[in-house]
């Protein structure tokens, strides 16, 4: 089978909480040069539940809530300016990042000679900075850019281990449409993650599959429509959960993951993928996005628990979106380049 279910349970100190974990563990046998990097198939699910305090009072998030309809015009109104500010971020940081290339290049080139100088020269920090450097030039764009998500994704479920900060993260980094905050957690909960197990398969995932999304996207174009899937994923979660009075908590990277695997799949169709366990048994890379979406399709039309699958669809449509048209959206951003190289030119003056 495509899905195999791994049910595991973990418990908050004082808080019942359950995890449930869908994990189809896939391999590339072949495809684009840009999906080498592909080698493994591995998608676990956001989490979606509801939890007690130790009392077995209800929080806000219970079932059956009714969500408020300012609640939710809030949660579009942060998707549509959160998506804005991301691309209109990225596209500064584009700007920045070549200007900084081309001084660099400069700068090498007039002083190459300084840069030949014997390393027994240069003092021990100097020489470990550059190490460092190389290091870290010696990684794949995917890596680079994995390494910072996954570090503030590590900082969210350490937090959750300190019991100082329960309250915090229970409010800011789970997100919950009848929640008295509602906006910042659908960013931030999708770094968060309670279950060693839920981490460990998102950030093996997303590793496997972010070369082949950042050497087709570029960096800036990826991390946009990663932070802006995170956030599209919570508010399409937002609206199903409104659209049922089913009120509830959920976190987890898996809605922006499976933006980042609907994309690749989408712009690579044809690589075939395995499961880990089954290499004999291979399928195209359209045809597993198929079944993903569809299994989840089916969680939002009967209603199943097991997982946030109003997330993941979201991700999954904001993924095959931005393959089919973010060519031509990402070629708006020339106006607001031109616009941002003006306005630095005539603050230097």
């Amino acid at each position: 089978m495509l899905m195999s279910r791994a049910l595991c349970r973990s418990w908050l100190p004082q808080v019942a909480h359950r995890c449930h974990a869908n994990v189809p563990i896939l391999r590339i046998n072949s495809g684009h040069p840009a999906a080498r990097s592909w080698r493994q198939f591995h998608s676990n699910r956001k989490q979606s539940s509801n939890l007690k305090p130790a009392t077995g009072e209800p929080l806000a998030a219970e079932q059956n809530t009714t969500v408020p309809m300012n609640n939710v015009i809030k949660a579009v109104a942060f998707t549509g300016a959160f998506t804005v500010g991301c691309f209109a971020g990225a596209t500064i940081l584009e700007y920045e990042n070549t200007r900084s290339l081309i001084l660099e290049k400069a700068r090498q080139a007039r002083f190459g000679w300084w840069q030949s100088r014997s390393l027994a020269d240069r003092d021990y920090w100097t020489q470990l900075k550059q190490d460092m450097r190389r290091q870290w030039d010696s990684l794949t764009p995917g890596d680079k850019m994995f390494a910072p998500i996954f570090f503030c994704n590590m900082l969210a479920f350490a937090m959750w281990r300190v019991p100082a900060l329960r309250s915090t993260m229970m409010t800011y980094f789970t997100s919950n449409p009848a929640a008295r905050v509602v906006c910042w957690p659908m960013f931030l909960s999708t770094f968060s993650h309670y279950s060693a197990m839920h981490i460990f398969a998102n950030m093996y995932v997303m590793h496997s599959f972010a070369n082949a999304a950042v050497l087709s996207l570029g960096k800036e174009q990826f991390l946009a429509v990663y932070l802006s899937a995170g956030v599209f994923s919570s508010l399409m979660s937002v609206l199903y959960k409104a659209g049922t009075s089913q009120a509830g908590m959920s976190l987890g990277a898996s809605g922006a993951i499976m933006t980042l695997l609907a994309y690749v799949c989408t712009q690579y169709p044809d690589t075939q993928l395995s499961i880990l366990f089954l290499p004999a048994l291979t399928f195209s890379a359209g045809a597993g996005i198929k079944v993903l979406m569809g299994i989840d399709f089916a969680g939002v039309v009967l209603g199943w628990k097991f997982f946030d699958h109003a997330a993941h669809l979201g991700g999954a449509m904001f993924g095959i979106f931005w393959a089919t048209y973010g060519a031509q959206i990402w070629a708006k951003r020339i106006g607001l380049l031109n616009y941002y190289h003006d306005l630095r030119r005539t603050k230097q003056k």
